[in-house]
């Protein structure tokens, strides 16, 4: 992709991969410039997700970012905390990652996933002004949904293998009681 079509996407919104009653909707940080140039989330080539998710067994194959739209047929969907698209997440300021906690719930309550699974730590402790939230389960719950936070898959996290992402992917696979796909 050329520098030019990146530089565009910038403050573009890609629409949310969604259903009510999903087993799990992940929530990305916000979209790269990379997914809301291609309409894909998690889309840049070093972002883990898409394998991770694989590996925990949420899907049966590892999926393309352009193949987000199979996943509400798995029980799972995407979202993000905020909706517009940077170069870096550390471009969004506190207060904007406050809004889109409570735009966040306001969506959950509306679509009621078992589970709204957050990539990202940093994110969810702003989002939700929890600053003491740890890498698992919270005690938080929205509704009926409860909330697990998970490592972001960003190639940037290093203190993250794939390996140990896809073994806290996995736990909340088996809290949610949805199989493996790839047994």
């Amino acid at each position: 992709m050329k520098p030019e079509e990146l530089a565009a996407a910038r403050d573009r919104v890609i629409p949310d991969v969604a259903a009510p009653g999903l087993g799990v909707l992940f929530c990305g940080i916000n979209p790269g410039l990379m997914s809301a140039a291609t309409g894909h989330h998690f889309a840049r080539p070093g972002n883990r997700f898409w394998p991770v998710l694989h590996l925990s067994g949420f899907t049966p194959r590892q999926l393309a970012p352009s193949e987000q739209g199979e996943l509400p047929a798995y029980g799972l969907g995407i979202t993000n905390v905020v909706a517009r698209a940077t170069a870096r997440a550390d471009e969004l300021g506190d207060e904007e990652f406050r809004e889109g906690g409570r735009l966040l719930v306001a969506r959950v309550e509306r679509l009621r996933p078992r589970w709204l699974a957050v990539v990202g730590i940093t994110a969810y402790r702003t989002a939700f002004d929890d600053r003491r939230a740890t890498i698992g389960p919270q005690t938080r719950t929205i509704g009926t949904t409860r909330i697990w936070a998970l490592p972001n898959p960003s190639g940037l996290n290093a203190h993250w293998t794939a390996q140990t992402m896809a073994e806290e992917f996995a736990g909340l696979r088996v809290a949610a009681q949805m199989p493996d796909l790839t047994a």
